[in-house]
């Protein structure tokens, strides 16, 4: 590296630790980062709820597999009856003892009840299912979110470098600039063209500088980190290799793993079983019953006998709703269609990943076909760099056009390098769009 070049790096350096990221910084790797939205993501916590409660609803389902019991103790007063005749005449009191109780438990247990019970314990699973695959799907959508910023930020403070680095030619440019008024070489106006240009750049290098901070307090503040802590993307990011396949293998990942088409399919068999709950309203409920009772007095009987009486049976009951003869078949038309209306959506879920898949392959191709672009403007950078280099040793050319060469090639090298995290960004968006992130 020529000395010109090393004197400029350095002084890019100083002005880095100057501008703010000095202070406690972390170098975070896009694994760690995953970590800790995975442990601290309050979005996350959410859907960790409701798979929670969708597990509860599983237990609630099955409880109707259990049998019903039911058990009512009862005192009473009852007051003395009344005695006549059919045509009202010839009435009497008739003295009753005056406490009454009753005792009775009841128990019930489901034999058949057209499938009620089993339908609604399937449905309650798949909506369990249906609840992990949600939370799946938040945090694909948080890990491509966090991808987009962490990214950002590695190409801002790469941006930040150069403007640094621009800051300080410019501040070269000024002084050699009045060097040469001195001389009688250069205007006064020369010289204020480029303090002009000197303030702009650091206008334009405050806004990257806020771009940066707003950032990195969206990222802090999803991960769970200090408030004042400054995060680094991994320097190694673009040297990870990033796998190539091709677009059968995204299409067949997709289908088979992208979060929308497990959604909809899940849907699909919630519809399924939605149509047999109502057909089995047209069905009859068979259940098995036992019971005892124990009440007194016995009021049946006049004089009434005032003893108590204990009496047991078991049986099986048949119920059966003429109603549902002409009620059910809405319901069931009803839940024909939403099963079709979700077969149908199914059907779109997978034309549209389809769309998707072949559109993020598109892009991700197509960034690496621009990496291989810029390689060839840096090594073109790089030549022309060395020969104004060269021509400036010799005082051929200015100073002015040994700094733009060098601008020139550190933006070249900035282009390649954001082309690369391109590159890394639409395979994440590809993982994401296929249901792999």
């Amino acid at each position: 590296m020529s000395k010109v070049r090393l004197l400029i790096v350095l002084l890019c350096a100083a002005l880095w630790v100057e501008s703010g990221y000095a202070h406690e910084t972390y170098v975070l790797t896009i694994e760690q980062m995953f970590a800790l939205a995975d442990e601290n993501s309050k979005s996350l916590k959410i859907e960790d709820a409701t798979v929670i409660e969708a597990q509860q609803g599983v237990t609630i389902a099955k409880t109707g597999y259990l049998p019903d019991i039911d058990i009512s103790l009862s005192a009473s007063y009852l007051g003395n009856g009344y005695l006549m005749d059919r045509d009202f005449s010839d009435g009497h009191n008739i003295r009753m003892p005056h406490f009454g109780n009753n005792f009775a438990i009841k128990a019930t247990q489901l034999i058949y009840g057209g499938g009620v019970v089993s339908n609604g314990v399937a449905i309650a699973k798949l909506k369990q299912e249906m609840a992990g695959v949600n939370r799946e799907a938040t945090r694909s959508r948080i890990r491509f979110m966090l991808i987009g910023f962490y990214l950002d930020l590695y190409k801002l403070q790469n941006v930040l470098k150069v403007y640094d680095h621009n800051i300080e030619l410019a501040k070269i440019v000024i002084n050699d600039t009045k060097a040469r008024k001195e001389s009688g070489i250069a205007l006064e106006n020369d010289v204020t063209r480029y303090e002009l240009q000197l303030k702009n750049l650091e206008l334009a290098r405050r806004r990257v500088a806020n771009s940066i901070e707003i950032l990195n307090y969206d990222l802090v503040i999803m991960l769970g980190l200090p408030v004042d802590m400054h995060i680094i993307p991994d320097n190694n990011l673009i040297e990870h290799a990033v796998p190539m396949h091709d677009m059968a293998y995204w299409q067949l990942l997709a289908q088979t793993n992208a979060h929308i088409v497990k959604q909809m399919a899940l849907a699909l068999k919630i519809s399924e079983y939605g149509e047999k709950l109502a057909r089995a309203e047209k069905l009859p409920t068979i259940t098995l019953i036992a019971a005892n009772h124990f009440d007194g007095p016995i009021t049946i009987e006049v004089p009434t006998i005032n003893k108590n009486y204990n009496y047991w049976y078991v049986g099986v009951g048949v119920s059966f709703k003429l109603s549902s003869l002409y009620k059910a078949n809405k319901s069931i038309r009803l839940a024909q269609c939403n099963t079709m209306l979700s077969r149908r959506r199914q059907d779109d879920a997978l034309e549209q990943i389809s769309l998707a898949v072949q559109k993020d392959y598109t892009k991700y191709l197509e960034a690496y076909e621009e990496v291989s672009t810029l390689e060839k403007n840096v090594q073109l950078a790089n030549e022309n760099y060395s020969i104004i280099e060269n021509r400036y040793r010799n005082d051929i050319v200015l100073v002015t056009d040994m700094l733009d060469a060098s601008n020139q090639l550190l933006n070249a090298e900035l282009q390649l390098e954001n082309a690369r995290i391109n590159v890394i960004f639409n395979y994440y968006k590809l993982k994401n769009t296929s249901g792999n992130l």
